[in-house]
């Protein structure tokens, strides 16, 4: 088995759940307030797009969600730490979106998503 990567201390499950809750939550909000109404078919349909569409621009434009950031975490490069570009961004957003690239982890502690993308959630504070 390898050894864990020192530069990135592995995040817990529980910060980055919470900061996908903070902004699914945020996501549901923006979709119930403004294009359907609770308990509308195609809510779940608008609030994924609108998850997908916020992940991209944060991830792209700050290296951080508003759930990133209200838990204290932020999306680097894994090979040398800076933003990720906006490619970077793309894939992970797009991956994200398949739960099961979210739940399975490597020994860093990274999902496919973060391994596919070449990024890593590192903690801020």
């Amino acid at each position: 088995m390898m050894e864990p990567d020192p530069r990135y201390p592995r995040v817990g499950q529980g910060r980055r759940m919470l900061g996908l809750l903070i902004d699914w939550g945020m996501s549901y909000a923006i979709a119930v307030g403004f294009f359907s109404e609770i308990g509308d078919f195609s809510t779940g349909t608008v609030i994924l797009a609108i998850y997908f569409t916020q992940y991209l621009l944060f991830a792209s434009l700050g290296g951080a969600t508003p759930g990133h950031r209200i838990v204290g975490l932020k999306i680097v490069r894994f090979s040398d730490g800076q933003m990720p570009t906006p490619l970077q961004a793309l894939i992970r957003s797009v991956l994200l979106v398949v739960i099961v690239t979210a739940i399975t982890f490597d020994q860093d502690g990274r999902g496919v998503n973060e391994r596919l993308s070449d990024t890593v959630l590192v903690r801020t504070r």
